[in-house]
This record gives structure tokens, C-alpha cells and sequence, in this order.
């Protein structure tokens, strides 16, 4: 009965049958008064009517705000198992991923770059990699496999990828087997891209050039080791100055380069001229002439190294015959002869005394069947100075 009267008011525009409050204010003996009912029905009807504009206008999403990249909150730099990756903001370069071996695509992907041995990978692939740095490796290990393929057997390797234990076979089957030429072993397609590089053993035992197919972690190890001085090859393959003239030359002009180093040392003008910066990339020239690195015999066979260094040689000796007085002042005069020009210890046609660095005409030095005259003076004074203290 109550319901039915309730609805009877509501078609008469008095109360809503299905509003809680004039249910609650009716069971309470009060009705609530005409215009405020009505009130409240055009207030609901107008908010209804608002939300159905902004649905119909496409209002009620905002679809002009910055869309969220969870990527974007990586940080740009990250440290593991030696590596320090750093973020790539590059979008434009398509790179290769050295975990999981697919395309980078930079547009759509974040990507990282170790700024110590240049290792790439996704975001994605960074906590699934296991190879350690590789300049780790060079930095407390500087030294090359001295040894041509030094081949084991895929026996030996239990016919699995040296590096990530991959079952392979040289069928293909289930994964191809690929040999470095570097290290001997074989790996994995994907431990294995055929890059290709020139191996350091050929170079010196065959004076052999042509690039060969490595591994990835040999192609890294390879190209940082390439200008550092590790080798010396009067140790290693001393008979390869008897077959490459070029390694003649180079020998000689860096011996010419150790005996001007004295005079730049000890001259103003060469240390504001900085012309020992000259060698600033091959820094181990201005310390020794027996220790080579990979790039200084790749540049000797080609020639480069060769024309460089007679460019550098005849700046030096410039200097200090001819634009230096301080530096000429330091010169010899032969004492067997008694004749000539000044003479300095980086001429063609001089020799110097192993006791002593005085400097001689070469045929004088030869020809003469006594001791040298500078150490003969320099005895008898010994002998003075001892007799009379």
C-alpha cells in the first residue's frame, strides 16, 4: 500500500519511488516539500546530461598528455661484472644485441653500450648477460696468444661453445660450430658472428696480414690490444728483421729518435715547442726501441708507419742542427780526424763510443786500432786525481 501511494505521488511530480532519502523521510511521517524534489531531479538530470556532452566530445579522456615509457626511468648508467654501460640516446643507428643477437631498433628500444670493451644489448637483455668485461681481461693480462690456431679438438670441448656451453656439432646440428682462429676453440652462432680480424701469431711468425674469422670476445680482446706495446720481437722472432727490410728502417729511426730525446729534455725551446708530442700516440717510441704494438707492424707493412716517422725524424733533427744554438752547442767534433762538420750521435755516417758517447766519423772510429781518446783522457785523470787526493 505504501508503495503504491508513493508511486501515485510521483506521477502527480511529488517524490521519486526509488530514492532512498524520501524513503527513509517517509518512513519517518515526513514529506519533503514540492520544489525541492523537483530541484533535485533537474540537478541530476543536468549532471547526466554534462557527462553524456563530454563522452560525445571526447572530453573525458586526455588524450593530449605525454604518453608514460617505462624506460624512461632507467638510469643512464650501469655497472655489472665489470662493465660499465652506459644509455644510448641514439635513435637513428640499427645496432645488433651481443646477448640475444637480434636487430636494435633504436627508434622503439632503449639500449645500453659498455663504454670499456663497446658490448651491446637491449634494456631487456641486461640482467640475462654472463661475459665478463673484456678490458678487465686486458688491463691485468696484456698479452697475446703468441701460438697459430691453437686447435684442441671439439672433443676436448665436449662438443659444447667454449664460451656459453651450447651444445654444437660441425653438421649444424643442433647448433653450427664455428672456430676461432684467435683462440683455437670453437663456438656458437651466437657467441660466433665471423667477424674477422688479423691475428697476431701469423703477423709474427709469417709476417701474414690477412684478416681471419674470430669469435666476439676475441674481436674485442683484439681490437683494445691493438696499439698497446706488448711485443718484442727480438725475443719472440728475432729473425724477422733479417726478412723485413721495413722493420730495418723503423729500428733505425727509432734509435735516432732515443738519442734526440737527451736534447729535447734539456732544451727550453723543444719543451715549448712540445715536440715530443709528435709521438703522442705511439708514446712507447720515445721510450724504447724494442717493444712494438699490433698497429705499429700493420702500419709498417703498409708503409704508413714508415713515412710518419722519417717526417718526425727530420723535425727532430732540424731542431737541433739547425734552429736550436743551444742544441748545437751540444755537438762533437771528431778527435781523430780533427776535421769535418759538427757531428751528433743520430748522423748516418757516425759512431758513438759504448763507454763514453763521444762521437766519431764511423770510418775513423774503425780504422783506428786504439782506445778512444775521450776515455783515455778521462783515465789519466782518474789517475791524477787518485795520486794527488
Amino acid at each position: 500500500m505504501e508503495y503504491n501511494e508513493r508511486l501515485a505521488r510521483f506521477r502527480q511530480g511529488h517524490v521519486n519511488p526509488f530514492d532512498r532519502r524520501e524513503i527513509d523521510s517517509s518512513t519517518e511521517g515526513k514529506d519533503p516539500p514540492k520544489h525541492e524534489v523537483r530541484s533535485e531531479i533537474f540537478s541530476s538530470e543536468s549532471k547526466t546530461q554534462r557527462s553524456d556532452q563530454a563522452m560525445d566530445l571526447g572530453l573525458a579522456e586526455d588524450h593530449f598528455s605525454r604518453p608514460v615509457d617505462p624506460e624512461e626511468d632507467e638510469p643512464n648508467l650501469q655497472v655489472l661484472l665489470e662493465h660499465r654501460f652506459s644509455k644510448e640516446k641514439s635513435k637513428s643507428v640499427k645496432q645488433m644485441c651481443d646477448k640475444c643477437s637480434t636487430i636494435i631498433w633504436g627508434l622503439i628500444q632503449t639500449w645500453y653500450t659498455c663504454t670499456g670493451c663497446y658490448y651491446r644489448c637491449h634494456s631487456k637483455c641486461m640482467n640475462l648477460i654472463n661475459k665478463p668485461c673484456v678490458r678487465s681481461k686486458v688491463s691485468h693480462q696484456s698479452e697475446y696468444e703468441l701460438s697459430i690456431c691453437p686447435e684442441v679438438g671439439l672433443d676436448k670441448q665436449d662438443y659444447r661453445c667454449a664460451e656459453c656451453r651450447t651444445p654444437i656439432s660441425l653438421r649444424g646440428v643442433p647448433n653450427e660450430a664455428r672456430q676461432c682462429d684467435y683462440t683455437g676453440q670453437y663456438y656458437c652462432s651466437s657467441c660466433h658472428w665471423n667477424d674477422t680480424a688479423i691475428i697476431p701469431s701469423r703477423v709474427i711468425h709469417n709476417w701474414e696480414f690477412e684478416p681471419r674469422k674470430v669469435c666476439r670476445t676475441s674481436m674485442r680482446y683484439l681490437a683494445l690490444m691493438m696499439s698497446r706495446p706488448v711485443l718484442k720481437l727480438k725475443e719472440i722472432n728475432p729473425l724477422l728483421f733479417n726478412f723485413v727490410e721495413e722493420l730495418v728502417e723503423i729500428r733505425k729511426l727509432r734509435q735516432d729518435i732515443l738519442l734526440m730525446k737527451p736534447y729535447f729534455i734539456t732544451c727550453k725551446e723543444a719543451m715549448e715547442a712540445r715536440l715530443l708530442l709528435h709521438l703522442q700516440d705511439r708514446q712507447h717510441f720515445v721510450e724504447n726501441d724494442d717493444m712494438y704494438s699490433l698497429q705499429d707492424l700493420i702500419d709498417t707493412s703498409s708503409g704508413h708507419l714508415s713515412c710518419s716517422l722519417t717526417e718526425i725524424h727530420t723535425t727532430f733533427a732540424k731542431h737541433i742542427k739547425l734552429d736550436c744554438e743551444k742544441c748545437q752547442a751540444k755537438g762533437f767534433m771528431c778527435e781523430l780526424c780533427k776535421e769535418g762538420d759538427i757531428l751528433f750521435p743520430f748522423d748516418n755516417h757516425t759512431s758513438v763510443c759504448h763507454d763514453c758517447f763521444a762521437v766519431f766519423h764511423r770510418d775513423c772510429y774503425y780504422d783506428n786500432s786504439t782506445t778512444c781518446p775521450r776515455c783515455a783522457r778521462m783515465l789519466e785523470r782518474q789517475h791524477e786525481e787518485s795520486q794527488n787526493p
